[in-house]
């Protein structure tokens, strides 16, 4: 098992997020080295713990959504609408390096704790809010899920075939766009106390973060003036490009210079398509990608993918097959690079659970999870005596319905 990274280390984080956009962003910090501690709803936790294609485990409160990104971190459960319970958040708040929320706009102020008490509180605080829709403008109230912001942000409508469009992406890419944008602005900030000592407001919204990750998208037409359209499995900026049949599956092509084209029409037996008219320059291939696919095809056709993979994989031409999930993580590459982390059920029972790690290599290692996720409420008197709790005191909360 692969230890996290020490980036992070001595970073305290207060995670009180759910479901998947902020526990994303936690998931990627705790990865780094910070001890992330999840602040849960007392009796229910992360809505997270209940959501998952395995009802036994959704039942135990350990669904698979909470698994896939809460390694690493420690639980505690604590009553925000309690008084006393706000009492604990404060003094837990004043030692934390970082405060990380995703709540509805104006639900931790209403708590009693808008940015101006945390500032007082602890003037080198990271308060990081992510939301739909950011914490101003006319839309800030409104509660949004991820293919809520697919469709708003523009992302469904270029995703799938003009006939199939607009289509969802096949995971939820706004939240985890939106978590690992979280993520990189924390550490940013970090960065900023650790020279300043001042803390920083972060505003992250998931449908900005949407928005400006389809740059080359939007820029056409902020730029170019082409409205942009769903193109299926071709790019926009180069043909052949996209996904080719073969005689047993498909395969992706990217020949998007003039040598890796001139290349692949060389390793296909194709010389005559290098001078063609129709195919000559960048610009014509373009014009004519219907009828270049057409022709690269009857040739990729003879053989299965595997093949045509193998023979141009060393050419200098981007060329792989299209797998599908089961199949792309017994690829080699991802065994060598240890992306995949083993660690025991949260519960114990007699099973193994792989997650996850980061993408990110640290000094030349893999980055993986430390601990399993947690259960509910499982550090909590850990967590307080840290923060100068007595067992009594502890004792006390708990009979009160505080923890």
């Amino acid at each position: 098992m692969q230890p996290d990274a020490d980036l992070l280390a001595g970073v305290r984080v207060l995670d009180l997020t759910n479901v998947l956009a902020g526990p994303f962003a936690g998931y990627q910090l705790a990865l780094m080295g910070a001890d992330v501690i999840k602040v849960e709803v007392p009796g229910t936790g992360d809505l997270a713990r209940n959501l998952g294609s395995d009802p036994a485990l959704s039942a135990d409160g350990l669904g698979i959504s909470f698994l896939a990104q809460n390694s690493a971190k420690r639980s505690i459960t604590l009553d925000l609408k309690n008084p006393r319970g706000r009492e604990v958040f404060e003094r837990l708040v004043g030692e934390a390096d970082v405060l990380l929320e995703n709540f509805r706009p104006g639900v931790l102020a209403r708590l009693g704790f808008p940015v101006e008490v945390l500032r007082s509180a602890n003037p080198g605080l990271v308060y990081c809010a992510v939301s739909g829709f950011g914490q101003t403008g006319p839309m800030r109230g409104r509660p949004a899920y991820d293919q809520i912001i697919q469709g708003l942000s523009g992302i469904m409508s270029v995703t799938g075939t003009p006939e199939t469009a607009p289509t969802r992406t096949g995971f939820p890419i706004a939240d985890t766009l939106g978590g690992y944008a979280a993520a990189f602005a924390i550490s940013a900030a970090l960065v900023k106390c650790a020279r300043t000592g001042e803390g920083s407001y972060l505003d992250v919204s998931m449908l900005e973060t949407a928005v400006a990750a389809m740059g080359w998208v939007v820029s056409d037409y902020l730029v170019a003036g082409r409205k942009p359209r769903a193109m299926g499995n071709e790019n926009a900026t180069s043909a052949p490009s996209g996904t080719f049949r073969t005689a047993d599956g498909a395969l992706n092509i990217a020949a998007n210079k003039q040598e890796q084209y001139v290349e692949l029409c060389t390793v296909l037996g194709r010389p005559e398509l290098i001078t063609d008219e129709r195919f000559a320059t960048r610009e014509s291939r373009k014009l004519h990608r219907v009828e270049l696919k057409a022709e690269l095809e009857k040739t990729l056709e003879q053989q299965p993918a595997s093949y045509w993979d193998e023979l141009l994989g060393d050419t200098g031409v981007p060329v792989a097959p299209v797998l599908t999930v089961e199949q792309a993580l017994l690829l080699d590459q991802l065994a060598e690079r240890e992306l995949l982390h083993s660690l025991p059920m949260p519960d114990g029972r007699d099973r193994e659970l792989r997650v996850l790690g980061s993408s990110v290599h640290v000094d030349g290692r893999a980055v993986g999870p430390s601990r399993r996720p947690p259960g509910l409420g499982e550090h909590t008197a850990e967590v307080l005596a840290e923060h100068g709790y007595t067992s009594d005191e502890i004792a006390c909360l708990r009979e009160e319905g505080v923890l």
